[in-house]
């Protein structure tokens, strides 16, 4: 029996881990973690909202059930963008 498998590649972006400090996402194999005190969009969603993430170009993570996009230099360079969207 063989365990490699056809078709569909598998995704270039998932959500590695979820804690009670944040998130990591791994993407092209470069893992990168996102507080919630960076990102707090992210901190009182449902597990399922958090793991839709897709990447809609190279770098650039969407998360379509809570309307966050980010690329990846604000992911690793949080200090530089002013968060635009307020937390309610």
């Amino acid at each position: 029996m063989s365990l490699s498998t056809h078709g569909k590649a598998a995704s270039a972006v998932e959500v590695t881990h979820i804690s009670s400090h944040g998130v990591w996402l791994l993407a092209h194999d470069h893992e990168m973690f996102m507080s919630y005190e960076a990102f707090p969009w992210f901190k009182d969603q449902p597990v399922k909202a958090i793991l839709n993430v897709q990447e809609v170009s190279p770098d650039h993570f969407y998360w379509p059930d809570i309307d966050v996009d980010l690329t990846r230099d604000i992911i690793e360079n949080p200090e530089r963008f002013p968060k635009v969207a307020k937390t309610v």
